[in-house]
């Protein structure tokens, strides 16, 4: 059984998983293709932080949102520990992410991934996410894929 939950960017938990990240795509890209963020330089009110925790409330995965101005945002961040992959965690994950975001406002979501990530690729196009162009504040790269999904059937719905 696990949980997910809102979490702080700074609980150590999250430190650890998002170190674990970190030291996995360092090993499969350049550093100029890595497009880490630092989630706890950012105000609160623009983020979305989730943990998913085991029964022993270990954190065992992790992922957030930073919701932008114009009612989109991006995914970030989005993690589950090697020992606990292949129970739908990721697409239990995303889908708590989503709903939260849809409540904060948010129509669409973005996010980029590594070519590499065969896996996180698999997990978003079966959570709906299509294929798009770069998006600022990035630019083509040949190691990057950037994929969107619209929350709401019609963008023009979401501002009423």
């Amino acid at each position: 059984m696990y949980a997910i939950s809102s979490e702080s960017p700074t609980h150590p938990d999250i430190i650890g998983l998002i170190a674990a990240l970190d030291s996995y795509q360092s090993e499969l890209y350049p550093a100029e293709s890595n497009h880490l963020l630092d989630l706890a330089g950012l105000p609160p009110a623009s983020l979305i932080m989730m943990a998913i925790r085991d029964r022993q409330l270990n954190a065992v995965g992790c992922g957030a949102i930073v919701l932008n101005d114009d009612g989109s945002g991006e995914m970030k961040r989005v993690y589950i520990d090697p020992a606990h992959r292949g129970q739908q965690l990721g697409e239990k994950l995303l889908a708590a992410l989503e709903d939260e975001a849809l409540s904060r406002g948010c129509h669409t979501l973005r996010l980029e991934t590594g070519i590499k990530q065969h896996a996180a690729v698999r997990l978003y196009e079966r959570c709906g996410y299509q294929l798009r162009e770069a998006f600022y504040p990035y630019a083509a790269d040949p190691l990057s894929l950037f994929m969107e999904k619209a929350l709401v059937a019609d963008v023009r719905l979401a501002v009423l």
